[in-house]
């Protein structure tokens, strides 16, 4: 090996590791911001909650605290029971938000797809989706309850996904719509039909819409399971808080919500995290952070 081949061997493996750490860095950046900005929402989180308990001076008998609830969970005499009983609720809830979850978002991402393969396809179902959109939920769910039963998985899925297809939709839409012409031509030239640019150029730039549409139905899909428990399936959370109001267990309500809030904000943090990492592997995050 010539002296010159050496030296442009060194230099190419200098790059790459100057590359690998330069990426290292910045993904560290993306993610400790991302920690950071969690743990100032939680702070923010329980200083409204206590804010609001202080300003409006609402009854210590029914609204509990941040100490109440985590006495109500960790310090007092039953608090192991406490927490079986609010676990088991939870394992229910977070079964039904997983099904809301994964039938939404696959609806979701689905749809897109089609109406960015087939215009007429948008043309003819985006002004139904958004009719059913405008109209509550609270009231179509009856009818959805009537079609595929009681308390059933299928109503589980269809209520729960409702809750999180819509505003998943319109994120992949506009990100699928966002693709680069320049790209979108040279596979043309190249002989690619639409599917083939979809599949090569469309949906990997919308990763950033993907992971946005992700966030957004995580807190949805929990919201969902809440009130197809409170309205078809009778168990879990949603419905377990509406049997304490009448016993007057507000203790139970207030951690019952404290934990689904805390669940809900930990798993969009993670997600946002996860988007960090997977979008600066992929060079489509730039850190604006300087050393």
């Amino acid at each position: 090996m010539t002296a010159t081949t050496q030296t442009q061997s060194i230099s190419v493996a200098d790059l790459r590791k100057q590359v690998r750490t330069t990426a290292l860095k910045a993904l560290g950046r993306s993610v400790g911001k991302s920690v950071l900005i969690a743990l100032g929402t939680f702070a923010l989180v329980i200083a409204a909650w206590l804010a609001i308990l202080t300003f409006f001076g609402i009854s210590p008998y029914v609204a509990k605290g941040p100490l109440d609830v985590w006495a109500f969970l960790f310090t007092d005499d039953d608090a192991a029971a406490n927490r079986d009983v609010l676990g088991a609720n939870l394992a229910v809830t977070l079964r039904h938000s997983i099904t809301a979850f994964v039938v939404g978002l696959v609806v979701a991402i689905l749809g897109a797809i089609l109406f960015r393969v087939s215009k007429g396809a948008e043309s003819a179902l985006m002004p139904v989706a958004m009719l059913l959109r405008s109209v509550p939920l609270i009231a179509l769910a009856p009818v959805i309850i009537l079609i595929f039963g009681f308390g059933s998985e299928a109503s589980v899925a269809v209520i729960g996904g409702i809750v999180v297809l819509f505003p998943a939709l319109v994120t992949m839409v506009f990100g699928l719509k966002a693709a680069s012409p320049q790209m979108l031509d040279v596979v043309a030239v190249y002989g690619g039909g639409t599917l083939t640019a979809v599949r090569k150029v469309a949906l990997p730039g919308a990763l950033p819409s993907l992971f946005a549409a992700i966030r957004i139905s995580v807190p949805g899909a929990i919201t969902g399971a809440l009130l197809v428990e409170m309205l078809s399936t009778g168990d879990g959370i949603g419905y377990s808080t509406l049997q304490y109001l009448p016993q007057a267990k507000f203790a139970d309500v207030w951690a019952s919500v404290v934990v689904v809030t805390a669940i809900s904000l930990v798993l969009y943090f993670v997600v946002q995290v996860l988007e960090t990492i997977v979008l600066t592997r992929m060079g489509m995050a730039v850190d604006t952070s300087k050393d």
